[in-house]
């Protein structure tokens, strides 16, 4: 249901008409927590403070000042991005199936799809991998839409059945698909890419980095073709887009990720998980470096993070689903606030 924008969000028109929404949200976490107990997952709950928030070049994370008894700034820690690094601990730990679901903030402009404050939901599975998080993904998305009796997730004008074959689609193949790009000739060539963004009418600018003009060509060429009818996995993301995957073994140049898409939305993020500890500080390196570039901050490096991958974590597949917007889909609304209890 969409609701009156007019007035403030606590108005009890305005609450009365969301009141339907949010018992369908209800119902969505509830399913969400029975799959899961279900399939042997173990419910987690890790620190919403961090030393490290995020490794993302492109996600920025929100700063918090401790100090001690006289007021001086002890420690930097920042508001969690995302449970992983933590959730990671835990699988070296011992656990082999955990979930959380978890108020994860980032520093962004506040959108119709996006809070700085929203919910997300991470489960993590050991000797998996990515392709185990698309089995889950298919299990998890019907069970949800039959708990709240939907036949289908709606989005604008958009619909997309969950019931139906999920596609797969390599990134490669999308871009030869809807943009004409042959990517893999781009990889190393940002003049060549450059040429293929200007032939689309897309703008670009002489500062314009490689990615800069891969996800301009995502967002007005791929991503709006994508999970109409049927969700899409759009798979299997040059290695530099996927800061905490491991490489294809049979193809290094791309990394085991995924994104999920539903009516042109993304809706979950996944990885067959790096567990590399040298590769994955000189991720972290050129992350921070390019960070530092074209925001002018940088994040500590969680040494314990590293320690875990040093001592050995397991095989693992693991993925973040934003719970908002699958609630926003199951109620065939557009603007995030019409899911949300408070805004």
């Amino acid at each position: 249901m969409q609701v009156n924008s007019s007035l403030k969000w606590w108005h009890k028109d305005v609450f009365s008409q969301k009141q339907q929404n949010l018992a369908m949200r209800s119902q969505i976490t509830k399913a969400i927590r029975q799959f899961f107990d279900g399939a042997g997952f173990d419910e987690v709950e890790t620190p919403i403070l961090q030393i490290c928030p995020v490794i993302d070049t492109h996600i920025r994370a929100f700063a918090t000042e401790l100090r001690g008894v006289d007021g001086n700034v002890i420690e930097i820690r920042y508001l969690h991005t995302s449970p992983e690094f933590d959730m990671k601990k835990l699988l070296v730990a011992g656990m082999t199936r955990i979930y959380q679901v978890a108020s994860v903030f980032r520093n962004a402009e506040g959108s119709k799809r996006h809070r700085v404050e929203f919910k997300l939901l991470e489960w993590y599975r050991t000797n998996a991998d990515y392709t185990d998080m698309m089995s889950d993904c298919e299990e998890l998305l019907r069970a949800c839409a039959k708990a709240v009796g939907v036949t289908a997730f709606k989005y604008k004008a958009f619909t997309c059945n969950p019931f139906a074959d999920f596609e797969r689609l390599s990134v490669v193949e999308a871009f030869a698909r809807y943009a004409e790009i042959d990517l893999v000739a781009c990889l190393e060539d940002k003049v060549l890419l450059r040429a293929h963004v200007t032939r689309l009418g897309l703008h670009s600018a002489d500062d314009d980095e490689w990615d800069d003009l891969f996800f301009r060509v995502m967002d007005a060429r791929i991503e709006p073709n994508l999970g109409m009818g049927a969700p899409t996995f759009l798979c299997d993301y040059p290695i530099a887009m996927a800061s905490l995957s491991k490489p294809k073994e049979n193809d290094p140049l791309f990394a085991e990720r995924f994104e999920l898409y539903v009516c042109g939305m993304e809706l979950a993020n996944a990885f067959s998980e790096l567990t590399d500890a040298d590769e994955q500080v000189r991720r972290y390196h050129i992350e921070m470096d390019e960070k530092e570039r074209l925001y002018g901050e940088r994040y500590p490096l969680d040494e314990d993070f590293v320690e875990v991958l040093r001592e050995g974590m397991p095989p693992s597949g693991g993925i973040a689903l934003g719970v908002d917007r699958l609630v926003m889909l199951a109620c065939g609304v557009d603007d995030i606030k019409d899911v949300l209890w408070c805004e």
